[in-house]
């Protein structure tokens, strides 16, 4: 058995429908039973458990083989990760006291990273989690994305709409590792069922790097239309963020500053994912309800 959190997301999706394919059983763990349905009628069984709840976690976890744990996102944290801090001391305490046989969980791109950012959280994650690793000898591998190319969502609509997408990642013509969630989540399920001891990091990004000028030439051509990428001046972000109602958009402005200066970046050799931005995009453009001919 092998439970699965963040399920009803992107990665958990697919990752365990990768399980579920490869014949494997799978334990939905879900925070809105409203939404175990789908996973129930694919063979899964369902447990309840919100991410910040160490009992029910506990409840989850218990009896499996394996478990996939994913941060919920936190993209206006307070100072100091409280809410990622709590949710992460019950992941630690419902691991500690159910003791699968392994672990894998979601980190990221430069989480070893020294200067605080908004992928604190997941370094915070690593340290935490991976003590079990020594302690309790339950072996953990984090495995670190790259940047999300379907964070690339947000550009749909003005590429659509004006032919241009603003970009906080510059310089325009900068590659930087980016990930597609289909080869996360494929990646999760294998590290599922692979055996290891002690604590390992696996770090994943697509088979190419990509700039915000590659995102606007796949849109131009799955559009039929010209598509820019305009950088957004340092000088406005802060203003910009609190105006879509961030309190505390420190962390997400350090985060872009270290991928834009390059101290955000791989520790390691990296595994290569399949695939590529035009797929993405063209799902993404699809979802949109436009259509095309990429």
């Amino acid at each position: 058995m092998y439970a699965i959190t963040g399920i009803t997301g992107q990665v958990g999706g697919v990752a365990a429908r990768v399980l579920l394919a490869a014949g494997r059983n799978v334990r939905a763990v879900v925070r809105n039973p409203d939404k175990a349905s789908e996973w129930q009628r694919a063979g899964c069984e369902i447990a309840v458990a919100a991410m910040d709840d160490a009992v029910a976690l506990e409840r989850a976890f218990s009896g499996v083989e394996a478990v996939f744990v994913l941060l919920p996102p936190n993209f206006d944290p307070s100072p100091g990760f409280p809410e990622s801090r709590n949710t992460i001391a019950a992941l630690r305490q419902a691991l500690e006291r159910a003791r699968p046989q392994r672990v894998v969980c979601l980190s990221t791109v430069g989480a070893h990273a020294t200067q605080e950012n908004l992928l604190t959280q997941l370094s915070i994650m690593e340290r935490e989690l991976g003590e079990l690793s020594g302690q309790l000898s339950v072996p953990v591998t984090f495995l670190r994305a790259a940047w999300f190319i379907e964070n690339a969502a947000w550009d749909i609509a003005p590429a659509i709409e004006t032919g241009v997408i603003a970009s906080y990642l510059q310089p325009l013509d900068r590659a930087i590792p980016m990930v597609a969630t289909a080869d996360i989540g494929r990646v999760v399920a294998q590290l599922l069922q692979e055996t290891w001891s002690g604590r390992r990091v696996v770090e994943l990004e697509g088979p190419e790097r990509v700039s915000p000028n590659d995102l606007a030439a796949v849109l131009s051509a799955l559009l039929g239309r010209p598509v820019v990428a305009q950088a957004v001046p340092r000088d406005t972000w802060e203003a910009e963020f609190r105006a879509q109602g961030m309190r505390n958009p420190l962390p997400r402005m350090q985060m872009l500053d270290g991928f834009n200066a390059g101290w955000i970046d791989f520790e390691h050799q990296t595994m290569k994912g399949r695939v590529g931005p035009r797929l993405v995009l063209s799902g993404l453009i699809e979802r949109a309800g436009v259509r095309t001919d990429g």
